[in-house]
């Protein structure tokens, strides 16, 4: 039976335990398994290869990607670290230069020493993508949205530019989630989702995952996920599984929440501009409409003036300054000096990370109650520069 992706959320797992005949995922703690006999296995060995509560994870994940294989790691940084340890000493990447700060701090401080390079670029302008290519280029990795200014990569088209090149085409997928957009439907070879924000939903649970399109890729990242054995716990796979089950209502009160906070932030006389692909005045909205379904509940904003960020976060009262996204309560951070500190000023500046910008996790809280926070607290700040209280 072929199912809307909305039943397939809700039935993850759900038929999993043939002996009970239970409709939640068991949580399968044992990280060793007898063997028949010798020379024979139930298909589960040890835990680090392959555990029952993990196992029905990848496999939803790799169904809802429409991929042929899942992997569930630790954190979205160990599912990134997992997919770069494809390339070995010397390989180049070519990355989106308006990436989030971890992969960046990845890249550049950790892969760095082992001889891989990478090289930030337009990932949606081809004549830029071709300039950077070298003899050892191995694979080109986007964000489509962007994180955090939302900028937007034609998929199919970079994605077939790559195979033409014998080029990995890596997608982060992270703000989108399947419920929205399927990278590897448009030609994407691997899917890799910080499962910690909109897939979880809840901030409570610390998650990566990887999909890879075809079986030859699948193999060896499954020898590398063993090898190198970063991957999530049955209690954690779990929780993943029951926060995945409500996605498809979750993402839809996200993107509505968001599309309306971001119109009214366009309005609003201390904001110069927002970046949500969602808005018509968005260079990407059309490219968007292409290629997904619907739009995620994250957006950046820019103030008129740097002055404003402080007395601002200072006084929101229902949206919390914190880091991180996806999750079921809003979010704002201050990129330059969080989830961007690690890149260096001068390329932050040049694609528009600057001390002005405020990115914004929309939650499912009622949309009238985070306007009129979002108000007051500007509002509050606007009293504050008026009244000299805040320096630059």
């Amino acid at each position: 039976m072929t199912m809307k992706i909305e039943s397939q959320l809700a039935q993850i797992g759900s038929v999993s335990d043939s002996v009970t005949g239970a409709v939640s995922v068991p949580v399968h703690h044992a990280t060793a398994f007898r063997h028949p006999r010798l020379g024979q296995s139930t298909g589960f060995d040890y835990s680090r290869t392959k555990s029952p509560t993990r196992a029905v994870l990848e496999e939803a994940i790799a169904r809802l990607e429409s991929g042929d294989a899942g992997f569930a790691c630790s954190s979205g940084m160990a599912a990134l670290q997992l997919v770069f340890s494809l390339f070995g000493q010397g390989s180049h990447l070519l990355v989106s230069h308006d990436l989030y700060g971890g992969t960046y701090r990845l890249l550049e401080k950790v892969l760095s020493r082992y001889g891989i390079s990478a090289t930030y670029v337009d990932t949606n302008d081809l004549d830029e993508l071709q300039a950077n290519v070298r003899p050892q280029t191995k694979a080109v990795l986007i964000e489509t949205p962007s994180n955090p200014l939302m900028r937007l990569t034609d998929l199919d088209k970079v994605c077939r530019w790559a195979r033409a090149r014998e080029l990995i085409s890596i997608v982060d997928n992270t703000l989108m989630t399947p419920f929205f957009q399927r990278p590897i439907e448009l030609g994407a070879d691997i899917v890799v989702h910080s499962a910690t924000k909109y897939l979880g939903g809840h901030n409570d649970v610390l998650a990566g995952l990887v999909v890879t399109r075809v079986k030859a890729l699948s193999e060896q990242i499954a020898f590398l996920h063993n090898s190198i054995g970063a991957v999530l716990g049955p209690q954690d796979s779990w929780l993943l599984m029951r926060g995945m089950k409500t996605l498809a209502l979750r993402m839809e009160r996200h993107q509505e929440n968001a599309l309306r906070i971001a119109t009214w932030l366009a309005a609003h006389p201390l904001v110069e501009s927002v970046f949500h692909p969602g808005l018509e005045s968005h260079p990407g909205h059309a490219l968007q409409k292409k290629q997904a379904s619907g739009n995620t509940g994250i957006f950046s904003f820019k103030l008129k003036d740097a002055r404003l960020v402080e007395p601002l976060l200072r006084h929101v009262r229902l949206i919390a300054f914190a880091e991180s996204l996806g999750g079921v309560e809003s979010l704002m951070t201050y990129p330059t000096v969080q989830t961007h500190a690690d890149i260096p000023e001068e390329l932050r500046r040049r694609v528009g990370v600057d001390e002005r910008l405020l990115r914004y996790s929309v939650g499912i809280e009622h949309v009238d109650d985070l306007i009129s926070d979002l108000s007051q607290s500007l509002e509050a700040a606007r009293r504050e520069i008026d009244g000299g209280a805040c320096t630059r």
